[in-house]
């Protein structure tokens, strides 16, 4: 899990795309068994990690990018 630096809210957040990006930007997300969240975009499945989330997460709350951490 990750946690918001600056608002604490936890896997609340949404992906940027680039502008660039031609896919249809269609995204979802659940928990798996081990509560670790899981991303499916235009039908690519995968388990974020830090690097991933700060590089292209931004929180639905307060609006910041770069600035992810993991949930202790």
């Amino acid at each position: 899990m990750f946690i918001c630096k600056n608002c604490k809210s936890v896997d609340k957040f949404e992906l940027m795309f680039d502008e660039d990006y031609r896919g249809n930007k269609e995204y979802s997300y659940y928990y798996d068994k081990n509560s670790n969240v899981v991303i499916e975009v235009n039908g690519y499945i995968f388990k974020p990690d830090l690097y991933f989330m700060n590089n292209h997460a931004v929180c639905r709350y307060c609006g910041q990018i770069y600035i992810w951490d993991y949930k202790s």
